[in-house]
């Protein structure tokens, strides 16, 4: 049997909703004194151990624990590498056309740009995209290296990493999806992109583990 350490605020926000619910999260967030931003991903870990459950417009009820046990064995057990999907990468120096290009050919949501040596240096989202289409008059000119978020500043996961590090890691840098690596032992901080887990990957994981 798998034991489910909750923090502190964890158990705090599970006793809120007990007594109060039905409970929004502005109003959790409200009774502990923090900003809804903050406890995003504690209320993502606690859905997704189905100790609390949610309905839009209306807020989260109290499911319990002994539920959750049963339900976390697949997540605990789970790695990254079990469920991530095939990545999109290109390359630095490629038009910001051509990513729009391969993004929409494979309905991907973002692009992980890698050097000359294929490690990864970078990331660019639709977003980045649309906003590059609007202020520029010639896709085919600028390449990609020059408007993607580039390393340190991505948020990535290893392979080996479990669920729950990567849920939490996707809902606290507020990004759709990471880029899943392996780090090249010869040369530190160099990482290879071996696939991505997306909150869709996730969604898709959690509904079937859930029937």
């Amino acid at each position: 049997m798998v034991i489910i350490q909750l923090t502190k605020r964890q158990e705090e926000i599970i006793t809120i909703v007990k007594n109060q619910e039905p409970i929004t999260g502005e109003l959790i967030a409200e009774s502990l004194q923090v900003t809804r931003a903050a406890l995003r991903s504690d209320l993502v870990v606690l859905t997704m151990l189905g100790i609390l459950d949610a309905k839009p417009k209306v807020g989260y009820f109290y499911i319990g624990q002994s539920q959750a046990l049963k339900a976390a064995n697949p997540f605990q057990e789970t790695r990254v590498s079990d469920v991530m999907g095939v990545p999109l990468t290109v390359h630095q120096d490629i038009s910001v056309y051509d990513v729009i290009v391969h993004i929409f050919m494979e309905d991907a949501g973002c692009a992980f740009i890698v050097d000359e040596q294929d490690y990864l240096c970078g990331v660019v989202s639709r977003k980045d995209l649309l906003k590059t289409s609007i202020g520029s008059n010639d896709l085919t000119k600028v390449p990609v290296g020059m408007i993607m978020t580039r390393m340190p500043n991505i948020a990535t996961v290893e392979a080996g990493a479990s669920l729950f590090t990567a849920a939490e890691r996707l809902v606290t840098r507020q990004v759709d999806s990471l880029p899943v690596v392996q780090q090249d032992k010869s040369q530190a901080g160099k990482f290879k992109v071996v696939g991505k887990l997306s909150k869709t990957i996730l969604s898709k994981l959690f509904l079937e583990i859930r029937e």
